[in-house]
């Protein structure tokens, strides 16, 4: 037994640059999303002069998920040039860590403080 398939076209009246009317006759075509990278944030650990420095280097450590040798190197640059960056992040990522910092640092009696700047 012999099957046939039938194929039936319906014009929809597509025109050629990729518009379809529909029955207002309004020409219509979806907008493709532009995508970009969101805006990046530093944050930034300030110089004080009373915070030991030992307590800086575990912040860095236990916070920003850095060695030994990088904690020490950054807590080097906040010491000598009064501050450094710790990391760039999304904003809320960059606002969580910052608050992190600011409020383990109050619980601990320090006065170390962390913000963020926009990069670029």
């Amino acid at each position: 037994m012999r099957s046939t398939t039938q194929i039936r076209l319906i014009s929809n009246q597509s025109h050629p640059d990729g518009y379809e009317d529909d029955s207002s006759g309004l020409a219509i075509q979806e907008a493709k999303p532009e995508l970009k990278a969101p805006p990046m944030y530093r944050v930034v650990m300030f110089n004080d002069d009373y915070t030991p420095m030992d307590f800086v280097v575990e912040v860095l450590e236990s916070i920003f998920a850095m060695n030994r040798e990088q904690a020490t190197r950054v807590m080097l640059t906040v010491h000598s040039e009064g501050k450094a960056v710790c990391g760039t992040f999304t904003r809320d990522v960059a606002e969580t860590k910052a608050e992190q910092v600011n409020q383990y640092a109050r619980e601990s009696h320090h006065p170390l403080l962390c913000e963020i700047e926009k990069e670029g």
